[in-house]
């Protein structure tokens, strides 16, 4: 399926691996837990072990990102991973990255269309993410998982983005690098952009609903054809 430019008239957009350069930020992570284990590294430097480590775990690991939500407990995770930023356990000592290119290319879009964030991190992390790089006058509405009553893959948090934006759903594009923001854009009728600066693997997001492909977020004003 082909994506149908005529038809988006506002773009709802992931933060993780979509915005938010996740995939470096845990391959620092894991690198420095196994600092003490260095001897065992090739220049003993864990770096390079880290990052395919990483890399090995993204798809088995995108299978489980809509279970939390089905078993009822998205909303008590997302309020465990805010009580973790509040207790220092991930400001300070882990800053948030941004996917080069993001910032020029939000400037582009804004004024073409409205936009929102659509994330399934919790309220805490999100704002703190955004007011780190001073994203937040590039976005209508905020949608975290603690929005809706059901976060992605559910169409919920796309439906009410959508309202706030005085746009229908089916006018929205869903922008994100996992299987749960293809399948939570096409529950609401929208069309599906999927980013692969992130998480997703090509086959999964297209076998999930993904419109069309982009190897980054930051190509989205080419995508739209804005110059």
């Amino acid at each position: 399926m082909s994506l149908n430019l005529s038809r988006i008239q506002a773009l709802c957009i992931d933060v993780d691996g979509t915005l938010s350069d996740t995939d470096d930020q845990f391959v620092l992570r894991l690198s420095r837990i196994l600092l003490p284990l260095r001897f065992m590294f090739p220049e003993r430097n864990p770096l390079r072990f880290a990052r395919w480590a990483v890399m090995m775990t993204e798809s088995p690991g995108n299978l489980l990102l809509g279970l939390p939500d089905r078993l009822g407990i998205d909303h008590r995770l997302a309020a465990l991973a805010d009580w973790t930023y509040r207790m220092g356990l991930g400001s300070a000592h882990s800053p948030f990255l941004l996917i080069p290119g993001v910032y020029e290319a939000l400037s582009l879009l804004k004024g073409r269309y409205p936009m929102s964030i659509v994330s399934a991190r919790g309220e805490r992390t999100t704002r703190a993410f955004i007011d780190q790089f001073n994203l937040g006058h590039f976005f209508s509405t905020i949608v975290t998982a603690h929005t809706c009553r059901h976060s992605k893959p559910y169409p919920d948090p796309i439906i009410y983005a959508a309202q706030q934006m005085g746009v229908s759903p089916e006018e929205c594009l869903m922008v994100g690098d996992t299987t749960v923001d293809m399948l939570a854009g096409k529950a609401a009728g929208a069309q599906a952009v999927g980013v692969l600066c992130g998480f997703g693997e090509p086959a999964e997001l297209s076998r999930a609903g993904a419109d069309t492909l982009l190897m980054s977020t930051a190509g989205l004003p080419d995508l739209l054809q804005i110059v």
